[in-house]
């Protein structure tokens, strides 16, 4: 070999052993594993075999950790916990990528916000599917994910014989029905309150009424020997029922959740505002990705333009999810204020939802009109199109980007705008308290109690009189009775429909007209009412013409409540989606909405629905508001015409389609 080969061969190792280098620093710095969900949960598993999210704290807090880790300890085998959202991924294969990058063997389990909802065994011999069949049918829905596991760590104990006895009794047992639920509702604890009331005053004064009266018709006359006796009588009733009543009603919460701590509703928030003063765009890792390289590279390129254009500025974008269990309660604005409170930094904030696909954009502190950029924005970025919604990423990358262009040509304003204060959300720590059991509806029970001990009384009385007469004449016959019709809001005619939208009407009309300084700074009155009349032809008297819908008629109904709700200072977005009618949606909840099977959708609710969909989910449907088509069958309201099909999505929404049906900017 000649010198100058080796020279050049010396070169060529040098080179090849640099570039082996460089692409291990790279590797070491940014692994593999780094862009994979699976690779960051069993990166949290290798650290401790429970991991619990910080995006469920109404329901699951994170502090929660130590009693998963103390439940896994009893299933005698080496066993993995993931408490992630609901829609976080493909159950199984994501329990078998993370067996897969952890290299460990044990039962691997999967939590949600309510249930234990897939486990898997890898290495070892676990009766997994008969431990989920004996929860699926033991518990209700309400039991929560703690209590779940529990059971479902009983049952793996309990080895593989006793478990497939025990779920072959379980199916037989349950079928089709629900164990009773666990927790009741505020409307419950309402109910209690006004019969504990009820009983307090009413058994009393019964007893009170009825004893002199039996003593007549004993024909015993004069005083009783022992007067003082119905007296102690009823005062020992008085006495004891609310003794029997703090017994027999001694629930407190209504959920199996317990209260968040500051820590555990803060935990997200901080981090992701940490992660978005690093990197304006912050991917959620417990998420399925849905931003590749590529198109995390052009997003990057394109906020920096964005910032150094004019009147622009920074764009912080956080691919995250929003659930009704998050310290936000799933409100994106809510959201995006708090963000914007912990970076302390002003530009326009996005929140992307890797789970659901929605994309919301508020802007804080930028030469932007904010309301522009909260209701017009397209459809096609904020919730995407059919093809979107088929893809497992939703496409938000594309509409990611797209977005960034309607920043581009976004008008800008003479002075900084911002979104406004978002609608508050309930309180997390005392959401699911109930009230106490002498509140609330007690005092209303103590009156009913008296004038239902009297009406108690007089039916005696009457029923008494009755049956003497009857007898004495010895010809019994039947009682008058009488019946009037019942209007139901689930099934409403239309001239309840009429009536209602045009008393509502009316009203907001009056309302707007004599309205000050409200109007000036706050669209939405006059977007509602520009809608209902826009439904109208411009035309009031529409309402009484019998071609006029009664999806219209809805939909006019639930425009002028909100514009009527925004005047008076208490307004909302979004209305209960099971029934619009109902009003203002209090919160987000998992309904079912068939009487078959259990599929459940999350939809805005009412409290009552709310109430309904935990104390007894399976009766829910029937309170979806129907309407007829004209022929006398009654379908859905998002059945009966395609407007309707935006009140679930908001206000804003449904203003929105009736001016892209009606032609109007």
């Amino acid at each position: 070999m000649g010198v100058r080969q080796f020279v050049l061969r010396v070169r060529t190792l040098i080179v090849l052993s640099a570039l082996t280098a460089l692409f291990a620093g790279f590797a070491a710095a940014t692994p593999a594993r780094a862009d994979s969900q699976a690779a960051y949960l069993a990166d949290r598993l290798r650290e401790t075999p429970v991991y619990v999210s910080d995006q469920l704290p109404r329901e699951v807090p994170k502090s929660m950790t130590p009693d998963f880790e103390r439940v896994a300890k009893d299933t005698g085998v080496p066993t993995y916990v993931l408490v992630l959202p609901g829609l976080a991924g493909d159950g199984e294969a994501l329990l078998s990528a993370v067996h897969d990058r952890l290299g460990r063997d044990g039962v691997y389990v999967l939590l949600d916000e309510s249930t234990a909802s897939h486990a898997a065994a890898f290495g070892v011999s676990a009766p997994v599917d008969d431990a989920l069949t004996v929860c699926l049918y033991e518990l209700p829905y309400d039991a929560g994910p703690l209590r779940e596991f529990e059971l479902f760590a009983e049952v793996i104990a309990g080895g593989a014989g006793k478990a497939a006895d025990r779920a072959e009794a379980a199916r037989e047992k349950y079928g089709d029905d629900e164990p009773e639920e666990m927790y009741i509702g505020p409307s419950d604890r309402e109910n209690q309150s006004f019969l504990t009331g009820m009983l307090l005053t009413g058994v009393p004064l019964l007893i009170l009424l009825l004893a002199p009266y039996v003593r007549r018709l004993r024909g015993r006359k004069g005083r009783p020997r022992h007067r003082w006796l119905v007296p102690a009588v009823a005062l020992a009733t008085a006495l004891t029922v609310p003794l029997i009543a703090t017994a027999a009603f001694d629930q407190t919460t209504s959920s199996a959740s317990p209260r968040p701590r500051a820590m555990d509703l803060n935990a997200r928030l901080d981090r992701v505002a940490q992660g978005l003063a690093e990197d304006p765009v912050y991917a959620d890792p417990e998420s399925p990705r849905v931003l590749d390289a590529a198109q995390l590279a052009r997003l990057h390129g394109r906020i920096e333009k964005f910032r150094k254009s004019e009147g622009g500025g920074p764009v912080y974008v956080s691919v995250v999810p929003q659930l009704p269990a998050d310290e936000s309660e799933g409100d994106e604005e809510a959201f995006a204020s708090a963000l914007h409170d912990k970076l302390g930094e002003d530009g326009v904030y996005v929140v992307a939802d890797p789970l659901y696909g929605s994309i919301e954009v508020f802007n804080h502190g930028l030469r932007l009109d904010s309301l522009d950029l909260l209701i017009d924005l397209p459809e096609s970025i904020t919730y995407g199109d059919d093809r979107a919604e088929k893809a497992d990423d939703h496409l938000l990358g594309e509409r990611l980007d797209a977005l960034m262009t309607v920043l581009d040509k976004a008008p800008r304003t003479d002075r900084p705008e911002s979104s406004g204060d978002p609608y508050p959300v309930t309180d997390p720590v005392t959401e699911d308290d109930l009230p106490p059991l002498f509140g609330t509806e007690f005092t209303p029970g103590l009156f009913m109690g008296t004038l239902a001990a009297g009406a108690a009384f007089g039916l005696v009385v009457a029923v008494v009189a009755i049956t003497r007469r009857v007898l004495r004449r010895l010809r019994p016959g039947p009682l008058p009775t009488a019946s009037l019709p019942e209007v139901s809001p689930t099934e409403p005619p239309m001239t309840y429909l009429r009536s209602t939208a045009r008393v509502e009407l009316r009203a907001l009309t009056g309302d707007f007209e004599a309205s000050t300084g409200v109007t000036a700074t706050d669209r939405r009155p006059a977007d509602s009412l520009d809608a209902a009349l826009l439904l109208l032809d411009g035309d009031a008297g529409r309402i009484e013409d019998s071609g006029t819908s009664a999806a219209t008629l809805v939909a006019v109904i639930v425009l002028t409540r909100a514009g009527r709700a925004a005047l008076a200072g208490t307004g909302y977005n979004r209305c209960c989606a099971v029934n619009p009618l109902h009003g203002p949606a209090v919160t987000r909840h998992h309904v079912r909405v068939s009487a078959q099977g259990r599929q459940r959708r999350l939809l805005h609710v009412c409290g009552l629905c709310r109430d309904t969909a935990i104390a007894a989910p399976a009766d829910l449907h029937t309170r979806i508001l129907s309407l007829s088509t004209g022929g006398g069958a009654r379908v859905p309201y998002e059945e009966a015409d395609e407007l309707l099909t935006a009140v679930p999505e908001g206000v804003r929404r449904l203003i929105e389609r009736v001016r892209e049906s009606a032609s109007v900017p």
